[in-house]
């Protein structure tokens, strides 16, 4: 790992430490450090392309370079413009182009490569759209005869309308005036790296373990257990494993068949990266016959995902595909007062909106793996299950 790609998961966790405890000082410093790093990578990669081939479009082009659409152009060099203006929030906010759905859509896709968990879910770009239908389970069998009122509720009551609009992000953009007169090309990769950085984080921990206030629904939360309007989901009631033999994982595979509801050919497993490498890693790990080390070898297919939002000693096991997740973003960028930079450097916000639910109860499962261990891998115990509330 290169000395910039640590650099910058200190200040991630820097910034996550100084928003927790209210800090606005040092929210401002580490915000400041965040940019300059990220400022320099995208210069240093958009200034390359284009001194080397600015004026040779197809060469960019087939060497996979991104080529701006003639709206991305123009929304860009106003958006420099606006930047730039003496009053920036009221040139803003009387800017009448709208970011361009091409650069979201590209924003998306990039948000998605962006950690291994939002590549394995089920992930929609919402936005523009209020509203989606969802299944309430699994897909319906199809039926013989005449469509009867019966069969009709049956088939109604198998979706469900959800608002994409419930749970708000709002992502920083820290800019320096300099950088403004860099062109189009680079304010647009600058703002796409900014965005990706800025949320792929806070969403993926939301996925995880997500109250269900003012944000998603985390994997880790029980979906049919009683909720005072307000207050947090509760969390499902942790199984206890001493082991990740068959038995043992044949035992919570059952379950995740929704009551024999659906067939399960792989699951994904998400641990701490601590766990990873002192129990799932020194357990899974086995020497062929060559003498070579095989890593993550389990009885059944397993996608295994380190995640620092997972407590230590415990995991999260499940269908990723089975959790939905619906990301948009708003068209218009703002400028925001909240933190105050030097005379040459402004702070501007854009709010994107996220909403995010397992399709049902039995897609995820909290586990409690604080007794596995690299000695004993002999005794099983599944103790424990999601029918019990907290």
């Amino acid at each position: 790992m290169s000395i910039k790609k640590l650099n910058k998961e200190d200040i991630k966790e820097r910034a996550l430490k100084a928003i927790e405890t209210g800090k606005t000082e040092e929210q401002a410093e580490v915000m400041q450090e965040w940019m300059e790093i990220v400022a320099q990578e995208v210069a240093e990669k958009v200034t390359k392309e284009q001194a080397t081939f600015q004026n040779d479009t197809m060469i960019l082009t087939n060497r996979g370079a991104k080529q701006l659409t003639s709206e991305e152009v123009k929304y860009f060099e106003k958006l420099a413009e606006c930047m730039q203006a003496k009053n920036v929030k009221q040139a803003l906010t009387d800017m009448e182009v709208g970011m361009p759905t091409t650069t979201i859509n590209r924003v998306f896709d990039d948000l998605v490569e962006a950690h291994p968990l939002l590549s394995k879910i089920k992930a929609m770009n919402v936005t523009g759209i209020t509203e989606v239908i969802k299944r309430t389970g699994d897909v319906e069998e199809a039926w013989w005869g005449p469509l009867t009122d019966k069969i009709k509720k049956e088939l109604e009551a198998g979706f469900k309308k959800e608002s994409t609009t419930l749970y708000k992000l709002s992502a920083f953009l820290p800019i320096a005036k300099a950088y403004l007169v860099l062109g189009p090309a680079w304010l647009e990769t600058y703002i796409r790296t900014i965005l990706t950085e800025s949320i792929s984080k806070g969403l993926v921990k939301a996925i995880v373990t997500g109250t269900g206030v003012n944000q998603p629904y985390g994997m880790d939360r029980d979906l049919e257990a009683a909720v005072t309007p307000g207050q947090p989901v509760p969390r499902k009631t942790a199984i206890k494993i001493k082991n990740f033999e068959p038995k043992t994982l044949g035992k919570i595979i059952a379950k995740l068949t929704n009551n024999g509801q659906r067939v399960v050919t792989k699951v994904t497993l998400i641990v701490n990266p601590v766990d990873y490498w002192e129990k799932v890693w020194a357990l899974t790990t086995t020497k062929n016959a060559l003498g070579q080390y095989i890593a993550n070898q389990f009885p059944f297919p397993v996608d295994i995902i380190q995640e620092p939002s997972v407590a230590i000693n415990e995991a999260v096991i499940g269908l990723s595909e089975k959790y939905d997740l619906s990301v948009g973003m708003n068209q218009k960028v703002e400028y925001s007062d909240e933190f105050r930079f030097l005379d040459d450097e402004r702070v501007y916000i854009t709010k994107l909106y996220a909403n995010g639910k397992a399709r049902d109860n039995n897609a995820f499962f909290l586990l409690d793996i604080s007794e596995v261990t690299v000695e004993d891998t002999n005794n099983v115990s599944t103790t424990g299950t999601n029918d019990s509330k907290k």
